[in-house]
């Protein structure tokens, strides 16, 4: 296997083993859904070469491509953005059902749609997370194990170092995602065991707690998370309710859980901007009342970001809150990568939309009005933004009242 890359790629075989054992830890005979850019093809195809000699099934790879998306957006009828491949998707949520691993490879441009009409991009948004739903909400309750990496795309490269060459900066980004990965080391899979065994620590000590409520405050940010009643926290490696224990972001920093929908007051800040289907959302500053979104502004994107608040009615409102420390190796690099996947594993952050069910307790049972009653949200959209910084401070509020000191200084209190 041969790629003209302007990195090591050496690396992206440590990263492809990374995905398969650690991250998807694909068992024998199990199928494989591997999607990705078609950029991404060295790692794509690494990936699958892994899946094999781990002794997977089949691996069936879709492709994506960003100048056909952008083609659609140029030139395609107003009337044709409200259509999506549903059979195509409730095809993906059979082989789910069917027990198939589902592994996706980042790579593409953040702002590859910056200077497409965002009335346009978010309609055929909308369109496309209505047919996927019934696929998604496989991955959402957990029940098939799952993971998702990167390869350093080219454009989006060029975005996070715009000072470099082309060759250079996709040099710099292939070093920072594979730091990120933990896969600059002679062992990758021993690393992640060891990262896994420390975020477990603070998950287990955070479930002890049974706080009430989180407290967040810094510049720009007053804001108070109810947590939904049973929740449970999570973070690293977790048990798949297929019995499979995967680790669904490579990389992770986050211990994480379910907020109550209706328990969120106050206000927040951004302190990242947010890279949302081919947009930078900028200076984001939001008003919860009654944990609805009730003001909302932006500096950049304002009018994509309104657009997703607008996808439906739990789209303003939260389906999760995760702690990230401030000294995190991603936040530490001084890179912001313009990619969820790596910015949310650099700062504290909220995210808009559908809740996690497996950080609920008996969550695979509940839907709909149960589901409600317990603080759990639904909707089309779960979009992260980043409300850490380094003057971060984080209670934990117990039934009782009772404060104790989560985050100071934007790290662990402890």
């Amino acid at each position: 296997m041969s790629d003209a890359l302007p990195f090591d790629t050496a690396l992206l075989d440590k990263l492809a083993e990374a995905v398969v054992r650690t991250g998807l830890n694909v068992s024998e005979g199990q199928n494989v859904f591997l999607t990705g850019s078609a950029e991404a093809l060295p790692l794509i195809r690494r990936v699958a070469r892994e899946a094999y000699k781990a002794g997977a099934g089949i691996v069936v790879p879709v492709l994506s491509d960003e100048d056909l998306t952008r083609a659609r957006m140029e030139l395609a009828r107003d009337e044709a953005l409200d259509a999506a491949p549903a059979w195509l998707y409730q095809g993906v949520a059979q082989a789910f059902e069917d027990n198939w691993a589902r592994c996706h490879i980042a790579a593409d441009n953040p702002m590859a749609l910056a200077d497409q009409d965002p009335a346009r991009v978010a309609r055929a948004a909308r369109a496309n997370s209505k047919a996927y739903k019934p696929a998604m909400a496989k991955i959402a309750n957990f029940e098939i194990n799952w993971s998702i990496a990167a390869y350093p795309g080219r454009a989006w490269a060029e975005q996070v170092f715009p000072d470099l060459d082309a060759d250079a900066a996709q040099a710099a980004l292939a070093q920072a995602i594979f730091k990120a990965s933990r896969v600059d080391v002679e062992d990758p899979v021993a690393a992640w065991a060891e990262h896994n065994v420390e975020l477990a620590r603070r998950r287990d000590w955070l479930n002890a707690q049974r706080f009430d409520a989180l407290h967040f405050r810094s510049e720009g940010t007053d804001l108070t998370v109810g947590l939904a009643d049973g929740h449970l926290w999570a973070g690293g490696a977790a048990e798949a309710k297929n019995g499979i224990v995967c680790n669904p972001n490579m990389p992770t920093e986050e211990v994480f859980t379910t907020p109550h929908k209706m328990r969120v007051s106050g206000r927040a800040r951004a302190s990242k901007p947010l890279a949302y289907q081919g947009t930078l959302i900028d200076g984001i500053e939001v008003v919860f009342e009654d944990g609805r979104i009730t003001e909302a502004r932006a500096s950049r994107g304002e009018q994509a970001f309104l657009n997703l608040l607008d996808t439906d009615e739990g789209a303003r409102r939260l389906g999760e809150v995760a702690l990230v420390p401030h000294a995190s190796p991603i936040s530490q690099s001084g890179v912001l990568f313009y990619n969820t996947l790596f910015d949310e594993n650099a700062a504290c952050h909220i995210a808009l939309g559908n809740c996690y069910t497996e950080c609920l307790e008996d969550g695979g049972a509940l839907t709909g009005d149960a589901l409600a009653a317990r603080g759990g949200n639904e909707s089309l959209v779960h979009v992260d933004w980043m409300i850490g910084a380094k003057d971060t401070e984080i209670d934990g509020i117990a039934a009782d009242g009772t404060r104790v000191p989560v985050f100071r200084g934007g790290n662990w209190a402890d």
